[in-house]
């Protein structure tokens, strides 16, 4: 619920990570660039619909849940 918790046990723990951190990540994820922790195809997935905007304000949502 914090983001305290690895994904399938696998990812880094996401609460309170920096927000600029957090938003070029799920960019690279988007682009298909960026496979952290073997993560980057489901990653791909979840976030492929989202707009700039949306993944700036989930990345903001993320860095204030600790």
């Amino acid at each position: 619920a914090k983001g305290e918790k690895k994904a399938l046990g696998k990812s880094a723990e996401i609460g309170g990570m920096d927000a600029a951190t957090l938003e070029a990540d799920i960019k690279g994820y988007k682009a298909g660039t960026l496979n952290k922790h073997g993560m980057g195809m489901l990653m791909k997935g979840q976030v492929a619909s989202m707009s700039d905007a949306d993944i700036k304000t989930v990345a903001e949502y993320i860095h204030g849940l600790k």
